[in-house]
């Protein structure tokens, strides 16, 4: 068993050397691409069975002593049998079936992709591949961990391609056969508008190709942004402020395509962080954040074929699926390494004349903690062995942050301007009206 590949941890990342094992058992962490899943040791997972020596040396019983009840047929001499406390194995695998696979396992899709008459890249069905943990060979390496007192396992997955026809000749020759990689992103908790946008940017990537050899700009394919290309205005962040514009939700699809290319090992040219923590990209430092045409997110299509981005959406789950030539590469990527954890700045509160009638309130931000974030990327090719590349991510601390009106105040004399009538306070208490 490949110890080092399938078992991980931030301890033995750092030294080398495993976690010491506790009596009392920490939860243990299971990873799949940036999918992170937490479970707690049950007591259910340990069982007692009985262990077997012949003179003091292990031994395996014959049949005929494996007996309980009443008729227990006497040991020959020399052996001896005692309890020990043993592994659960069907109790381990129920509980990760139930805590991990139910929520990540797929069935294969099917799709058909053609051109129209005008040339356009058309999808009947959705190429989505299968997955499933695989749940025998998961228990086994939860058991090895916890006796090592490893507590970060890489699960163990099976994954299946979906049924894949590619009618036109032209998109064959390219190297459209099958899928590499797949970008996923969860957008639960979103309002009316930002959903609104993210279907609206999805679309836009909707069997667009990435020819081989050439540098994917997400900007550049989006296009342009505001009310007549279909956005809505949902809150985006511009500096210190979170406020409406057209496209808020964008940064769902720049992220959910990010995490697909970053995940299968292509060379990332252009990506930047959020400037904070926002909960839908979680966990930190998997996020890419844009703003056209000054912030973008781009990479290098170095596979041996082109590229087709098939996009899609079902319920609160966001789907980028790249179509082309698995070239054999094998990518590990391992984080969050969380560090630098800072508190929110005391509650602001900023007062205008112009921006809000008097006495109206607007929340401009949230309080959110600060923090870095750092993953590492392990891309294996053949002929070319393997390369090591991080990932870091700084989110800054935001404060609660109102906007609150205020009368202008009086010009300072005939022909003058008025004085300036924005400024602002910085406050321990949240404001206690208008929320």
């Amino acid at each position: 068993m490949k110890k080092a590949l399938l078992l991980i941890t931030a301890s033995m990342f750092l030294t080398g050397t495993p976690s010491v094992v506790s009596a009392a058992q920490p939860s243990l962490l299971y990873r799949y691409k940036h999918f992170l899943f937490t479970a707690k040791p049950s007591p259910e997972w340990r069982t007692p069975e009985r262990t077997w020596t012949f003179r003091g040396s292990p031994f395996v019983p014959p049949p005929s002593l494996l007996v309980d009840g009443d008729n227990v047929p006497s040991l020959p001499e020399g052996v001896e049998f005692r309890f020990t406390e043993g592994w659960n194995r069907n109790a381990i695998r129920g509980s990760l079936s139930t805590l991990v696979d139910e929520k990540i396992r797929r069935d294969p899709g099917s799709v058909i992709i053609r051109k129209s008459s005008t040339g356009a890249i058309t999808f009947d069905g959705v190429g989505l591949p299968g997955r499933r943990v695989d749940l025998d060979r998961a228990t086994e390496l939860t058991v090895e961990a916890l006796e090592q007192g490893v507590t970060d396992i890489v699960l163990p997955m099976i994954e299946t391609q979906p049924k894949i026809t590619v009618e036109d000749p032209e998109l064959r020759t390219l190297g459209i056969r099958e899928v590499v990689t797949v970008g996923e992103s969860n957008f639960n908790n979103s309002p009316a508008n930002r959903r609104h946008n993210i279907g609206v940017g999805l679309a836009k990537f909707n069997g667009h190709l990435i020819p081989q050899g050439t540098v994917f700009s997400f900007d550049k394919t989006l296009g342009r942004v505001d009310g007549t290309t279909g956005y809505r205005k949902e809150l985006v962040i511009k500096g210190d402020r979170t406020e409406p514009d057209y496209g808020g939700g964008l940064c769902q699809v720049s992220t959910t395509a990010y995490r697909g290319v970053w995940e299968y090992g292509f060379p990332i040219v252009k990506r930047i962080n959020h400037s904070y923590q926002v909960s839908h990209y979680f966990p930190q430092g998997t996020d890419a954040t844009v703003y056209p045409p000054n912030v973008d997110m781009q990479f290098l299509n170095d596979s041996p074929g082109a590229l087709l981005m098939q996009t899609y959406k079902e319920g609160d789950l966001a789907y980028f699926i790249y179509f082309g030539t698995d070239d054999g590469r094998r990518t590990n990527v391992l984080g969050p390494f969380l560090w630098g954890s800072s508190a929110p700045p005391p509650d602001r509160t900023e007062y205008t004349a112009t921006d809000l009638k008097p006495g109206e309130r607007k929340k401009m931000g949230e309080r959110v903690p600060g923090v870095k974030a750092l993953w590492y990327r392990y891309v294996q090719r053949t002929g070319t062995g393997e390369t090591v590349e991080s990932v870091f991510s700084n989110y800054e601390a935001r404060p609660l942050y109102y906007l609150v009106g205020v009368e202008a105040m009086p010009a300072t004399g005939t022909g003058s301007a008025a004085l300036p009538t924005l400024f602002m306070e910085d406050s321990l208490a949240p404001p206690t009206s208008g929320q």
